[in-house]
């Protein structure tokens, strides 16, 4: 889907998609450890003001750079055409069950549909930025390559309900296969900040049931990265995504990825 975004703008797009996480980023780092109302969304999910405050900050700046563009949040849904091909997929704060608890495990995601994406920490201030092509880290100013390796050996795995790939696939299951237990060790971070992390090199992998993610909320910042900074990323069935795969598997490397997918097809 990379054709998707004209070239001249990608830049400046990398750009607007930086400026909005960091203006969610400064909505959550703020009103953390305040009170917080909490919204019911049914089957024990549930967003806080922090989401919805957050997720005004970062669609302001979108429309005031932007304003012609579509735009799906997390809260709000959908705004403007659902059919136009540049719209932004907004998750304002990936993590909310580790906020709402005083944990600071949070991602703030802003994609533009098949091009330039941006995942902030609101905690540690840094920005992990891609413009399609090249990925880096924004920190105090300045900006790093981002360099996937395998040489930590975490492997972060998603265990949040629902489960849509059982029975055929388990991530406890894996988690207790004498080959993962041999080659990884397994991390919960319950936030897309993980996928982030295997761009970086501070994950080997990440992995995680679910449906078609390519164009998720939650997913589709942290893909964007992965991609662009030489991850191999397929589903949990090795299909590429967006293409009907289900769920994520990400590897920093070719050789990671086939031990995990080699396990998933065991059937854990």
């Amino acid at each position: 889907m990379r054709g998707v975004i004209d070239d001249h703008v990608a830049t400046g797009d990398a750009e607007v998609a930086t400026a909005a996480a960091l203006a969610g980023a400064d909505v959550v780092r703020a009103k953390y450890g305040g009170h917080l109302t909490r919204i019911d969304k049914g089957g024990g999910d549930f967003a806080t003001d922090a989401d919805v405050e957050a997720e005004e900050a970062i669609i302001g700046v979108i429309r005031a750079a932007r304003p012609a563009d579509a735009l799906l949040g997390e809260e709000g849904g959908q705004r403007g055409a659902a059919g136009t091909e540049r719209r932004w997929l907004v998750d304002p704060l990936c993590g909310t069950l580790n906020y709402a608890v005083g944990h600071m495990l949070v991602a703030v995601n802003v994609a533009l549909r098949g091009g330039p994406a941006a995942v902030a920490d609101p905690f540690t201030r840094e920005v992990f930025s891609t413009d399609g092509r090249t990925a880096w880290l924004r920190h105090e100013g300045a900006d790093t390559p981002l360099v996937p390796t395998s040489a930590t050996r975490l492997v972060d795995v998603n265990l949040d309900p629902p489960f849509p790939g059982a029975p055929a696939f388990r991530a406890t299951d894996l988690l207790a296969h004498p080959t993962f237990v041999a080659r990884f060790r397994p991390r919960v971070v319950s936030t897309t900040l993980a996928l982030a992390w295997v761009a970086a090199g501070r994950r080997a992998a990440y992995v995680t049931d679910g449906g078609d993610l390519s164009e998720n909320v939650h997913f589709a910042a942290g893909i964007a990265l992965c991609r662009a900074a030489g991850c191999v990323v397929t589903g949990i069935d090795g299909r590429p995504v967006g293409r009907g795969a289900r769920g994520l598997v990400v590897a920093a490397d070719a050789a990671t990825h086939e031990v995990l997918m080699s396990v998933i097809r065991s059937g854990g």
